[in-house]
């Protein structure tokens, strides 16, 4: 007989990713059909503001990015293949922009949280930046405090399939990404 997993254990066979590409909405959309993905938050990190919030952010006054907090189990998915997942998730050769979203709250960012996860960054980056030519302006940072967004952008596009810019930008991203379908154990 199998025995259940206890906290300790579960967090023992889970990692965390912090990373930000634009919209938090549609990172997390992406993202949280990657098998081997266990949750994906929307939140904020990289500023210097505590307790922000979505209006500060989109304003541009604390510094912070959009971001999501990703927890994955590295038996299913390496943190190098979850950061390949991210660059294909976004353009991480434009500063500052994703689409029509403009500001440095929507910057192309890695937060790392340890030194093994700085190295790993560093590589997918070299390979994103092979594929683009160069062109990769994807910042590799210390993560710092970490701030979840207001639980109305939690899970967002799931909640929201029809609101006009998530409709817009979402599916042509999953259909093109392979990953209109959640995985089955979700």
């Amino acid at each position: 007989m199998r025995a259940e997993p206890t906290p300790e254990t579960a967090r023992a066979s889970q990692q965390t990713a912090y990373l930000g590409g634009g919209c938090f909405w549609c990172v997390e959309a992406v993202l949280e059909r990657i098998d081997g993905v266990i949750d994906v938050e929307s939140g904020y990190m990289g500023g210097a503001e505590a307790n922000p919030t979505y209006r500060q952010v989109c304003d541009g006054v604390t510094g912070h990015a959009e971001i999501v907090k990703v927890d994955f189990d590295p038996s299913k998915l390496s943190y190098r293949q979850l950061l390949d997942w991210f660059f294909l998730a976004h353009d991480p050769t434009t500063a500052n922009r994703q689409g029509n979203d403009v500001g440095t709250q929507y910057r192309s960012v890695i937060f790392y949280v340890d030194d093994a996860q700085q190295q790993i960054a560093e590589a997918a980056k070299v390979a994103a930046n092979e594929r683009h030519r160069g062109s990769v302006v994807t910042a590799i940072t210390q993560s710092g405090a970490w701030w979840p967004a207001e639980d109305y952008h939690q899970d967002f596009f799931e909640r929201n399939p029809t609101q006009s810019y998530c409709n817009a930008i979402i599916p042509p991203k999953l259909d093109k990404l392979g990953l209109r379908e959640k995985p089955k154990h979700k």
